[in-house]
């Protein structure tokens, strides 16, 4: 079966058992592919909305949550920050995203189960599904050369989040492809490929039209280039052009 009908297959099934048995179900940390597919289905005729979440507002990776429309019982999403750091400081390596990434999956974790993942300050910060969370702290002891502490945090607000980059330029319009070359660099028409080979994605919904419009806080992903949060129109110019502020994301 072609893998686009076997991931609505699995969100239909979803949906169903969150319908007929009153209860939230939630699919696996989703990628931004998966996320539009998601976003192209309307789940009010399943009788459940959809949420989607990933442990903050700029995550990339983010599970949804099947709700049925009677439910009257509190949730939350099954997943937790896990924090991994090294036992000394002092003789630690420089450990990057990639570094942190490969130690887990080769513990057999696979990448569905785990969500963003931020360094900051030699440290790593993942989303994972609580089911897995336990093993990952229990196996995980060693990146590159480095022996390492993983602990579950007490709260995903732990989670330090992006960095952000504050970009203002002025642009003739709030187009899609004008927007994504001023934050990127480049001339609108090299951007174009880009958006006609689906690797733009608008809060989280695959865009194929370059004319597309960006409302404030908007959050863009190019693949191949990066990603942005839109800010929003600081003010317009004699000559009819808008100075935004955006957010590039580090």
């Amino acid at each position: 079966m072609d893998k686009g009908l076997q991931i609505k297959k699995r969100l239909e099934e979803l949906a169903d058992t969150a319908y007929q048995r009153s209860i939230v179900t939630f699919t696996e940390f989703m990628d931004l592919e998966e996320q539009h597919m998601l976003h192209s289905v309307n789940w009010r005729d399943y009788g459940v909305t959809a949420s989607l979440f990933g442990g903050y507002d700029m995550a990339e990776r983010q599970m949804a949550a099947f709700l049925p429309d009677a439910l009257v019982f509190e949730w939350k999403y099954p997943f937790v920050c896990v924090k991994i750091f090294p036992e000394s400081i002092k003789f630690s390596e420089t450990i990057g995203h990639r570094d942190f990434l490969g130690a887990i999956l080769n513990l057999g974790i696979t990448r569905n189960r785990l969500g963003d993942l931020i360094v900051r300050d030699n440290c790593g910060y993942v989303f994972a599904e609580e089911k897995i969370a336990h093993f990952l702290c229990s196996e995980l002891t060693r990146v590159k050369h480095t022996l390492v502490t993983a602990e579950i945090c007490e709260s995903v607000t732990s989670f330090p989040g992006p960095d952000e980059k504050e970009i203002k330029g002025s642009v003739a319009s709030l187009r899609l492809d004008s927007m994504i070359a001023l934050v990127f660099g480049g001339s609108r028409t090299s951007i174009v490929p880009y958006i006609e080979n689906g690797k733009v994605f608008v809060n989280g919904k695959m865009i194929v039209s370059n004319g597309n419009l960006l409302k404030n806080n908007d959050i863009v992903s190019v693949r191949g280039l990066g990603k942005f949060r839109f800010g929003q129109v600081l003010h317009h110019t004699k000559k009819g052009r808008n100075l935004v502020v955006v957010y590039r994301y580090q």
